[in-house]
């Protein structure tokens, strides 16, 4: 058993979702329910409709001027032991700002020689996708239309421990709305896992690493994206 941290366990929270009441905040809520359950824990949320963040552009990858959110990102985001994001699924992919907040914290996410090493550490990620197709979509399209924002994680060194899709996220069809508060048995499983990612995450805390299955698939990855750097590089600069 890993040694228990002397200091409590924070975790990040993100929502992407716009509207209130949100199926993707409510979510998020029974997921840090289940994070404070597992004991000492320090859970800051964050709904990412609320941060002044501007467009990327690559001059953000250097020197230019950080807003005030993005600082309180970066602190909140370095200073986690595990990080979740919630968000809905609009059109066959994430809102257009959450898109914006993975390229943007590719600043401190990469290296700052290269751009193209990640800087997360093995640091373990969630992410739960709210949406209004059934699960066959999900599995047959949207999952690969929405792997854009987990794939970026992996680059950036991060660990994705869970991944959650909830189908059929609305009252009837043309119609949008809170659903998730009439699932108990999906409220229930959204405490669950928070707790077990809470667990994840007073590991990683202790020592650095995740469980043994999850530390074997950070291995195959890291080796995936460096094998895929050696190769495509190369092939980039004589193009």
């Amino acid at each position: 058993m890993p040694p228990v941290p002397s200091s409590p366990i924070r975790l990040a929270v993100f929502v992407a979702g716009t509207n209130d009441p949100s199926n993707s905040d409510m979510l998020a809520d029974r997921f840090i329910e289940g994070i404070r359950s597992a004991g000492q824990m320090i859970v800051e949320k964050v709904r990412m409709r609320d941060l002044d963040l501007a467009h990327f552009t690559l001059a953000q990858y250097g020197d230019a001027r950080q807003e005030p959110d993005f600082l309180r990102v970066r602190a909140l985001m370095e200073a986690a032991d595990g990080v979740a994001f919630f968000s809905p699924v609009w059109n066959f992919s994430v809102p257009a700002h959450f898109k914006n907040f993975i390229d943007r914290i590719g600043a401190f996410g990469l290296d700052q020689a290269t751009h193209s090493k990640g800087q997360f550490r093995g640091k373990p990620f969630a992410f739960v996708f709210a949406g209004g197709a059934p699960m066959i979509a999900w599995k047959a399209l949207m999952y690969l239309t929405t792997l854009h924002v987990a794939e970026a994680i992996k680059y950036y060194g991060g660990s994705v421990v869970y991944r959650h899709f909830e189908p059929r996220c609305i009252p009837g069809r043309g119609r949008f709305g809170l659903v998730v508060d009439q699932r108990p048995a999906t409220l229930k499983a959204m405490e669950q896992a928070g707790k077990r990612f809470a667990s994840i995450a007073r590991q990683y805390a202790s020592n650095g690493s995740l469980p043994g299955s999850l530390r074997l698939w950070k291995w195959f990855f890291t080796q995936f994206y460096r094998i895929g750097n050696r190769v495509l590089y190369p092939i980039s600069a004589r193009q």
